[in-house]
């Protein structure tokens, strides 16, 4: 059976369609049959992230209307022949959104695949709460800004109490909090909130922590999320992440502030 992550946040660009490209595709490269679905109809930004905008032919919609098979719209990976990309309509309505077709397509797909990770729009309408209905696990994708940071804590209330583990009474969602654009040295000048204080505002679990880093914008920019550039400190900082979520105990990276050498300052040095 497939796990069912949602990766979701409450405020909008946080970094959680980076984040749920990179995590899908790190979860491929360690072995796991991977498929990520873009829940954000109308807006779909995630084939751009994944790099294959260009050969999207039928999408979640069309599968859900019965006008594709689930075959058509599911698009294979260039790079890595066990990852999927289900795109997401840019044409329609959230409303073509339906719970029984949600249900449907994760029920099939869950015969095939070890890890659905599903894409959330931010916030709190009906394609985010479908997004995380049926979820095993959640990753929280927060800034270290407080309006960031509040938002998130409103969508661990609704893993809590609007989903399908909570109707049934079953055990819940196993939630996992990511913090993206870390910047130690900002961090340190009391520009943003510290790793501290967001573990003690949020109370769950911390999986990961992305550094801000100029490999992440370039990285969407080509199609290629950043987990394939494991010399940067955000594809690292990722696959530090999806490590963790296998299990592993792998230690926290990046949150500390790195002064540079003289030689770094004089050749340009440092991370990337």
């Amino acid at each position: 059976m497939a796990k069912i992550i949602v990766v979701t946040s409450g405020k909008g660009g946080v970094g959680k369609t980076t984040s749920a490209a990179a995590v899908a595709t790190g979860l491929a490269l360690r072995g796991q049959k991977t498929v990520v679905i873009d829940f954000d109809v109308g807006l779909r930004n995630l084939d751009l992230v994944m790099g294959c905008e260009r050969r999207v032919v039928y999408d979640l919609v069309n599968v859900i209307q019965g006008e594709a098979g689930l075959n058509q719209a599911l698009i294979r990976d260039k790079r890595i022949d066990n990852l999927h990309i289900m795109p997401a309509s840019q044409t329609r309505d959230k409303d073509a959104l339906t719970l029984e077709g949600v249900e449907q397509v994760l029920e099939t797909l869950n015969k095939d695949f070890d890890y659905i990770i599903c894409d959330s729009p931010a916030g709190i309408e009906r394609g985010a709460q479908l997004a995380m209905y049926f979820a095993d696990e959640a990753i929280v994708v927060t800034n270290p800004e407080v309006s960031s940071v509040r938002d998130s804590d409103r969508i661990l209330g609704l893993l809590s109490s609007k989903t399908r583990r909570a109707e049934r009474g079953e055990d819940p969602i196993k939630e996992h909090l990511l913090i993206t654009r870390y910047n130690p040295n900002r961090v340190d000048r009391g520009d943003m909130l510290n790793l501290e204080d967001i573990r003690e505002i949020l109370a769950i679990n911390l999986v990961g922590l992305i550094p801000e880093s100029e490999a992440v914008l370039r990285a969407s920019n080509q199609g290629v999320p950043v987990t394939h550039d494991d010399s940067s400190d955000a594809g690292q900082a990722y696959a530090d992440t999806v490590s963790r979520l296998l299990g592993e105990d792998v230690p926290l990276r990046f949150h500390e502030y790195q002064k540079k050498s003289l030689l770094s300052r004089m050749f340009g040095g440092g991370r990337r």
